[in-house]
């Protein structure tokens, strides 16, 4: 099969299918009523099938939103930020220390959001440089720390956090382990329970091709516990729209503290019922193939690729331009070629680009968006080979 028409390839928002889209055009209702009951069932039943923990029904009045695990889903009304924030706001006293190692903007962003909140120790490593286990160990061992913090997948730099290593040194250091998976869960692999991640956050437009504007987090038994506790002792932060105890008084009912948002909840489980049918493994697998072709085509032609070897992002590329070639590239790709790719972002901006493999991505669609860009690139004067693209996605 061929893919006619534009080529989206940015890592989020992605292209919504058309389930999604006509579940979104559904005439409005109420949010109390026994109708957004049943999307609301709906939807978390689907989250907790992303956020790969333990099944519910998708049924209101049947705490559709807990299982066997434990782990608690709470939709937010807001950007994968604002739930991070939720997370942050409310799980932590002023004078909690957390660590936060981060290796490209959005981990930058998860530290930002805790100096709001609470003491921070922010291991700033280069973008796209894997963290150096050692020093986090090194950290961990001193005894002081509440909390640990990751962007688990980092858009900016390509690049995924070993979570599996980092989750058993905070398990070890009895430290909270939090994780920002925002552009993870849906696309590569997540284990919130086996992890005993206290808390981990997704946005629904990015892996699992919702649309933008909700989120949703997970948090565990022992969270729920210290936010409970922290709020009873009156030592909480300024919040309110985003006071998570609001949200927890709800959830049996099926509903959310405050006016939802009621067609996105519609589209995002729609979008959350073509990944049961996908399944977490077809999808986290289709997403490899896209980015193992992405990365071994480009590195082929003699590109450089940001992110180490070894950890790089199976959900968006970073990609170092050519000398001579800058942003002008990725207009012209666009305008002349019906390809949508993404720049780099603050001191990479001009620098390269990138592609998304997330969401609903056909391989069709990754092999004629490549095709487009080579011919982009020659274009602007850079001597590629012809070269089978659709070899490379086999």
């Amino acid at each position: 099969m061929s893919h006619e028409g534009d080529c989206f390839l940015v890592p989020g928002p992605v292209r919504m299918a058309d389930n999604c889209l006509q579940a979104m055009a559904t005439p409005v209702m109420t949010a109390r009523g026994p109708e957004f009951r049943d999307v609301m069932a709906g939807l978390n039943s689907g989250l907790r099938y992303a956020f790969n923990l333990s099944p519910s029904e998708g049924v209101k009045k049947t705490q559709s939103w807990t299982g066997e695990d434990g782990y608690k889903v709470v939709v937010v009304s807001g950007s994968g930020t604002a739930a991070m924030e939720m997370v942050i706001a409310n799980r932590f006293r002023a004078n909690d220390l957390v660590l936060v190692p981060t290796n490209g903007k959005f981990g930058e962003r998860v530290a930002h959001i805790c100096e709001q909140f609470c003491n921070v120790k922010h291991l700033k490593y280069e973008w796209g440089r894997s963290f150096d286990h050692y020093e986090i160990e090194q950290q961990l061992e001193r005894g002081c720390y509440e909390a640990l913090l990751i962007c688990h997948n980092e858009t900016s730099a390509g690049i995924t956090q070993d979570a599996e290593a980092i989750a058993e040194m905070c398990e070890r250091h009895n430290v909270a382990f939090i994780l920002d998976g925002i552009t993870s869960v849906g696309g590569v692999p997540v284990h919130p329970a086996e992890w005993k991640a206290e808390a981990v956050v997704m946005g629904a437009q990015k892996c699992t091709a919702g649309p933008s504007g909700i989120a949703a987090v997970a948090i565990n038994a022992h969270c729920e516990e210290r936010i409970r506790a922290i709020h009873l002792q009156g030592d909480t932060g300024p919040k309110y729209y985003l006071d998570m105890m609001a949200a927890l008084k709800k959830g049996d009912d099926d509903q959310t503290p405050w006016t939802p948002a009621i067609n996105l909840a519609m589209g995002w489980s729609a979008a959350l019922d073509n990944l049961k049918v996908e399944t977490n493994e077809g999808r986290w697998a289709r997403c490899e193939r896209l980015a193992t072709g992405v990365r071994a085509l480009f590195t082929d032609l003699g590109f450089g690729l940001l992110a180490d070897n070894g950890q790089r992002s199976n959900t968006v590329t970073a990609i170092l331009y050519p000398e001579g070639i800058d942003d002008a590239w990725r207009t012209a790709l666009k305008d002349t070629y019906g390809t949508q790719v993404i720049g780099g972002q603050d001191h990479l901006k001009g620098k390269m680009f990138r592609i998304g493999s997330m969401g609903e991505t056909p391989v069709e669609e990754m092999v004629e968006g490549c095709r487009r860009m080579l011919a982009c690139f020659r274009d602007f004067g850079h001597d590629l080979p012809e070269i089978d693209v659709a070899s490379y996605f086999a």
